[in-house]
């Protein structure tokens, strides 16, 4: 399966973050963040137990790319030249363009911003190079900073998504939050 041109990979820049595709050489910064246990208590994905795992990780992400969506960015912070997170579209659907973008970061970068803006540059990335119409974002009920995160780039609040998502052993209930290509526009 050929990759969707639409899709290459290319770098988001952001004023203090670069969005880019993962390298191998990533692993120990993704390692340091990705074995927190609070980092990795309200994503899809267990605290990684080895930087093994993390190399692991890192290869799906990177094979991945060579094929369509959905696909990870690293985030990377500019004046550390150091990974600190990750964004990309969880789902992609072309009929409808529309995406869902899922996020993770260093409880390290927590409550500076720094999602926000790499959620702001993955938003831009959407309506601009992949002229999408709708993208959409969900997290727990439990984790209303990530609510905020989404607020903060834009995005309104559509709904709970009751027991929607199976994650660490039980059911959650998910907060839905969407932003259209017109609305994003108008931000300016």
């Amino acid at each position: 399966m050929q990759a969707d041109p639409l899709f290459d990979p290319m770098a988001v820049i952001t004023p203090r973050l670069v969005l880019r595709p993962a390298r191998m050489r990533d692993a120990q910064d993704m390692y340091e963040y990705s074995r927190d246990p609070e980092v990795a208590l309200h994503v899809l994905w267990d605290a990684h137990k080895s930087i093994r795992e993390t190399r692991s990780v890192l290869r799906r992400m990177i094979r991945d790319y060579r094929y369509a969506p959905p696909f990870t960015y690293v985030i990377e912070l500019k004046d550390e030249r150091r990974v600190i997170g990750t964004i990309g579209l969880m789902t992609y659907t072309g009929a409808n363009r529309s995406a869902e973008i899922g996020y993770s970061l260093s409880r390290l970068y927590w409550n500076r911003g720094l999602m926000t803006e790499a959620l702001e540059g993955m938003l831009k990335y959407c309506f601009g190079d992949l002229k999408l119409n709708r993208v959409e974002a969900q997290h727990e009920v439990g984790n209303p900073a990530s609510g905020a995160v989404m607020r903060h780039a834009g995005m309104r609040h559509e709904g709970t998504l009751r027991k929607r998502i199976f994650n660490k052993g039980k059911f959650h209930d998910m907060e839905l939050y969407a932003i259209l290509k017109e609305e994003f526009h108008a931000r300016g």
